[in-house]
């Protein structure tokens, strides 16, 4: 199993929740698919689309990238739809990769933090972890649990009809 991505605009919510679920996930925003097809190549990444041209693509049809045509429109399905296909851990490794730019996050102590979050946070939450890229600081408050619950309570159900 593979466990790098790099997932086309037109499902960029599918990328957070990748992210969410600790998979290394590029967004890709530009418009030459050429581009994604050398990022995949170049990074051994699996490419995620709706865009059911792209799978006719030469270096596609021959098996030299891997691509999956995601089927359904809504993002909790696209991750069953993803993860059922692939074999994917729901709880991969959650909540150690940015959702906004995919660097893995990194512990701060909670004196670092204090003027960087709100102050009810600070007097509540004790363990942070920070991107290093766009500095982002994370903590387990009720959002996190509000992702942790939804991740859990995604159904295991296959839908592995299109790799």
């Amino acid at each position: 199993m593979k466990s790098r991505f790099i997932v086309d605009n037109n499902i960029g919510k599918l990328a957070r929740w990748l992210r969410l679920m600790g998979y290394d996930t590029l967004l890709f925003h530009e418009k030459d698919d050429n581009r994604m097809l050398e990022i995949a190549l170049d990074e051994d990444r699996v490419i995620l689309t709706r865009d059911s041209q792209f799978m006719r693509r030469r270096l596609v049809i021959t098996g030299m990238v891997k691509a999956m045509l995601v089927r359904h429109d809504d993002p909790e399905v696209q991750v069953r739809e993803v993860a059922g296909a692939l074999d994917l851990d729901y709880s991969f490794k959650p909540f150690s990769l940015c959702l906004e730019c995919n660097e893995a996050l990194i512990p701060r102590r909670r004196a670092d933090v204090q003027h960087l979050v709100p102050h009810h946070v600070y007097e509540t939450q004790t363990e942070y972890t920070q991107c290093p890229a766009c500095h982002r600081v994370y903590w387990r408050g009720t959002h996190w649990e509000a992702m942790v619950s939804k991740l859990q309570a995604l159904p295991r159900d296959d839908i592995r009809d299109n790799v």
